[in-house]
């Protein structure tokens, strides 16, 4: 199993060399557990003690109202880390559920080993508690940038605002979402026929083409 992490290209092992850091996880401890489509990692208001680390498939980060409606937060896929905003907290309970979208691999690594120097004082303990720090902020950034979008007027702007992400994103115009239409409704906080009619309008009026997931931003 340490193999497989070795292979992990995730922001929470920079700076930290292969042979380093099959040293440090030996250390300070780790789980890799299989998921299931659907089956759910942690509840929301559930304690979390443990970060994760997606070695293949993909988990959504799910806020739930009282009535049912699920808004999607964000979907963590390979290499991606999830839950160390609340693991890092005071309380370390979780204000949002983590499902599983895709079938799931999962290092789950406990976060006091991580916060605090272990008994061999490890040289790259300090390099990982940066990295830390840098993914957490990158993180506030990210859900700044999605406030941005959700807090356009009309569905046409959200999406015009999203694809323009995705876009300087991939560095491209012609570019792939990792969301399919439900999931993109649940992200835009829109209804899903509504996002799907507003889509037609967009490629009629020449602003986009697309084919599934693929997009394209046309020239104006």
């Amino acid at each position: 199993m340490t193999d497989i992490l070795m292979q992990v290209n995730s922001p929470l092992f920079e700076g930290i060399q292969p042979e380093d850091r099959k040293g440090m996880l030996g250390c300070i401890g780790y789980q890799i557990k299989d998921f299931r489509k659907g089956e759910i990692i942690a509840f929301e208001e559930e304690n979390i003690r443990h970060v994760g680390i997606v070695l293949s498939g993909s988990v959504d980060m799910i806020k739930e109202d009282v009535w049912g409606n699920k808004v999607l937060l964000s979907r963590m896929g390979k290499d991606e880390m999830f839950g160390e905003t609340f693991a890092w907290g005071r309380n370390k309970i979780s204000a949002v559920t983590f499902i599983v979208s895709e079938d799931a691999k999962i290092v789950l690594i406990p976060l006091d080993r991580v916060m605090h120097s272990c008994t061999n004082t490890c040289a790259c303990h300090h390099q990982l508690v940066e990295n830390m720090v840098h993914i957490i902020a990158d993180k506030n950034r990210d859900l700044i940038r999605k406030i941005e979008v959700i807090s356009k007027r009309t569905i046409r702007e959200k999406l015009l605002a999203y694809l323009s992400v995705q876009a300087q994103a991939q560095n491209s115009r012609y570019f792939e979402i990792p969301l399919g239409r439900t999931e993109l409704a649940d992200y835009l906080c829109v209804d899903r026929s509504a996002l799907t009619r507003e889509l037609v309008k967009m490629r009629d009026d020449g602003l986009i083409d697309y084919d599934k997931n693929c997009f394209r931003i046309l020239e104006q």
